[in-house]
């Protein structure tokens, strides 16, 4: 039997990926993490790690070591849920989302939990299948994805129609739009900006749109809450989930302009059959299910 002590100091080492921080985030020192390291390697009779310089690749044996560690948190999880008084406002959930649903969700997730001192709320921002899989790993208790899984292990609800948004600086004069004077403006691009391009552009301007790799791009960011900043500067447009444009702050700098086709993306709220029935979970699956309702 491995050492769980040692076991869980490796696995969030893995996790955070860096010493120090790993020690602060334990309440230990760096070398005591550094000991907890060799003792499981003694006990694994391998290296789990190979240094290179103040960072570290996994061996072979590290990497299963990891999943030994990760299904041990697993498991343990299940078990104190299982013993665990079945309580709202009691325990962790995880919940996954792309970037701009987590800008425009977290805020209420706080204002429930001002009333749930003993309720933790872990919330990810990541692309949907990574969501998928961590909802059927039990890694995530809920899930927001805009296109439904058919997965049987999975039950999806539908939350809402959220609009996909043409965002203008509030100063820039949309009479008479045109590809052209976009173009002109510059496209303001992040890692779903171009699909959102085809999707929505292709749509309203489809005489003379030619694809997202024909726009001219003014600027790229990949931090899903400074996108709409140098739009609201004047510097570009750029095209959002309405919820990553209603999280930003200087609402009054923006400008959403009606298309002649509106495009919407369906959001779905996901999770396993069995977790959904913790008081906790169905507390907030129902938290979510009544807000997203304003993005319509």
């Amino acid at each position: 039997m491995l050492n769980a002590t040692w076991l869980e100091t490796f696995t969030t080492l893995c996790q955070i990926g860096h010493f120090t921080k790993t020690a602060d985030r334990l309440g230990m020192t760096q070398p005591g993490v550094s000991q907890h390291l060799r003792k499981l390697e003694t006990q694994v009779g391998k290296p789990l790690i190979l240094q290179e310089g103040k960072s570290f690749t996994l061996t072979s044996a590290g990497s299963a070591v990891l999943e030994v560690g990760k299904a041990r948190r697993t498991q343990e999880r299940a078990l104190r849920e299982s013993i665990e008084v079945d309580d709202p406002n009691v325990g962790d959930v995880r919940i996954g989302c792309s970037g701009s649903m987590a800008l425009w969700t977290y805020p209420h997730l706080l204002a429930h939990m001002k009333h749930a001192p003993d309720l933790c709320i872990h919330l990810t921002a990541a692309p949907q299948a990574s969501i998928v899989a961590g909802v059927l790993k039990d890694a995530l208790d809920l899930g927001i994805i805009s296109e439904k899984s058919d997965h049987p292990r999975l039950h999806a609800t539908p939350l809402a129609r959220e609009e996909l948004c043409l965002v203008l600086p509030a100063r820039f004069d949309a009479t008479n739009l045109s590809l052209d004077r976009l173009n002109t403006l510059g496209f303001v691009a992040h890692p779903d900006g171009f699909s959102y391009a085809d999707d929505l552009l292709s749509l309203n301007f489809g005489d003379t749109y030619k694809g997202a790799d024909f726009l001219r791009v003014r600027t790229f960011i990949n931090q899903i809450g400074q996108i709409p900043a140098p739009v609201a500067e004047g510097l570009g447009y750029t095209i959002l989930p309405k919820s990553g444009v209603d999280a930003f702050a200087r609402q009054q700098d923006l400008a959403i302009v009606p298309l002649p086709k509106r495009r919407f993306h369906d959001l779905w709220l996901i999770a396993r059959q069995r977790r959904s029935s913790f008081a906790r979970i169905a507390a907030l699956k129902d938290l979510l299910e009544r807000t997203t309702q304003s993005l319509q």
